[in-house]
């Protein structure tokens, strides 16, 4: 009667070819704990287990920082360059429209008024390639690229 029977149907998870059977316990003091909980958290390891091997057994620990102002400066520059080709797409069709609708003394002053706006225009885009330069200048060498 104690006989095992042999048909067992297999459900489940499949067990692990060599499954991680031992236990290992250290203590940190408290600036340690901070410190290692940082580096836990810089890692991006999804377990904790995962990290501290990683770093036991010399794997390479990947580390990347995301600095929020970095990040902020390069997508408001990607939607100001952005509203630049929009922009231009409308400064093309202000000409046409003034070339068409408009006698040639009236366009002429439009596009006087025109020409000062593209003017102040291309400083302030003069301004943002400096600020730019100045920025990729500080920052970015700092973060090693």
């Amino acid at each position: 009667m104690n006989e095992k029977k042999t048909n067992k149907r297999k459900t489940g998870r499949l067990p692990k070819q060599d499954p991680a059977k031992r236990k290992h316990v250290f203590y940190l003091n408290e600036a340690d704990e901070v410190r290692f909980l940082s580096l836990f958290e810089q890692s991006g390891k999804a377990a904790m287990a995962h990290f501290i091997t990683s770093c036991i057994f010399d794997k390479p620990l990947k580390v990347v920082k995301i600095d929020k102002g970095i990040h902020d400066y390069y997508m408001r520059l990607t939607t100001f360059f952005g509203q630049f080709r929009g922009i231009a797409n409308n400064y093309n069709q202000i000409v046409r429209s003034l070339n068409t609708n408009f006698t040639e003394k009236k366009a002429l002053a439009f596009l006087y008024k025109l020409e000062q706006e593209t003017i102040e225009l291309a400083q302030l885009n003069q301004k943002v390639i400096a600020l730019t330069a100045e920025f990729e200048a500080k920052y970015l060498q700092y973060y090693g690229r």
